[in-house]
């Protein structure tokens, strides 16, 4: 069979032509065209066939910090895999390269215990799906992901949420932790970037409810999501689920066919001040500066961070803070360098 090629799951055959239900975007394929994601082709005579499985574009060895990930085993490394596609378009993204498939792009085959075989390689307990968007590697994914949990490892996907709820359900039960894109909180601004709005809200709705630690981006890009009204309430709403996650709130730079500046440090720091009037877990990102978290009860420091690095950490070995001894809401399974 070649590499990469298998019959995907989730679609239905409608006369001549294939409906893919993996995403909102339903795409109807007549023989020979593929979807908006770029990696499921309707091939006469086959179906529905994945076109990236168990393709490799990237592999490395990252900070938990870097996915960004604060409150899921703070100061541990995880493998980070990524393959190529993606469901959304956003004109300012810095991995376009491989979410739009560049022809030019050199991609490694790996099978599902091939992951399981460089996790331990690595020494990471865990593995991230990554850099281009995991969902449309759906089949691999899971996959993979029920190789992981077999073997003890975790599987955390860092993903723009954009799946219809059935497939969600099924790959549901193999994650441990996830970091979403909520990237506006407008169905126009959503339009503008390829996705939707409500089948976002419903994957980070579902997440948090089965039990999956959640923390979410929105990566702050002025003329697409900057209106704050917007901003306001998307917090509410983040506000409204329980546990409320962690929210990091990002600093865009030009990318792509986006050319406007970036916001200002004091801009990205205005709106983390919005957000915590509702979330007690606000962060910023690629701005350089110092970040901290503090016990909700006694207010002591619980862990500081410089760019990716814990520079100081006093959470015992369960998470508990050690001035008060309140069990923090950072999930400790495994410690920093453990065997």
């Amino acid at each position: 069979m070649t590499k990469g090629f298998r019959t995907a799951l989730w679609w239905r055959r409608e006369q001549e032509s294939i409906r893919c239900l993996l995403c909102p975007h339903c795409c109807l394929l007549a023989p020979g065209e593929t979807g908006k994601c770029r990696a499921r082709r309707h091939e006469r005579g086959r179906g529905l066939i994945t076109l990236n499985y168990g393709r490799i574009s990237s592999a490395a060895v990252d900070p938990i910090e870097k996915k960004p990930l604060y409150h899921w085993n703070p100061g541990t490394a995880i493998l980070s895999l990524g393959t190529v596609g993606c469901s959304m378009d956003c004109p300012f993204c810095q991995n376009w390269r491989i979410a739009g498939w560049d022809p030019a792009l050199s991609l490694a085959s790996m099978e599902p215990e091939g992951v399981v075989a460089l996790g331990a390689k690595t020494e990471s307990r865990a593995v991230a799906f990554t850099y281009n968007e995991p969902l449309v590697w759906f089949e691999f994914l899971l996959d993979a992901s029920r190789a992981l949990r077999e073997a003890g490892k975790s599987t955390v996907i860092v993903s723009n949420g954009m799946i219809l709820p059935e497939p969600l359900g099924e790959l549901l039960p193999f994650l441990s932790a996830a970091n979403i894109d909520l990237k506006a909180f407008t169905p126009e601004a959503y339009g503008v970037l390829g996705g939707n709005l409500e089948a976002v809200k419903n994957t980070i709705r579902t997440l948090i409810t089965g039990g999956v630690h959640v923390e979410v981006t929105f990566l702050l890009v002025p003329g697409i999501n900057d209106d704050r009204e917007a901003f306001g309430r998307m917090v509410q709403w983040l506000a409204s689920l329980e546990p409320r996650p962690v929210l990091h709130v990002s600093r865009y730079f030009p990318a792509r066919k986006w050319t406007v500046p970036p916001p200002s440090k004091e801009m990205v720091r205005e709106y983390c001040t919005l957000a915590r009037k509702e979330l007690p877990w606000v962060y910023s990102g690629n701005t350089g500066e110092r970040s901290e978290t503090r016990c909700l009860s006694c207010g002591g420091l619980l862990l500081a961070r410089r760019e990716y690095s814990i520079i100081e950490n006093n959470l015992d070995p369960s998470g508990r803070c050690v001035a008060c001894g309140t069990r923090s809401q950072i999930i400790i399974t495994e410690q920093p360098g453990a065997d």
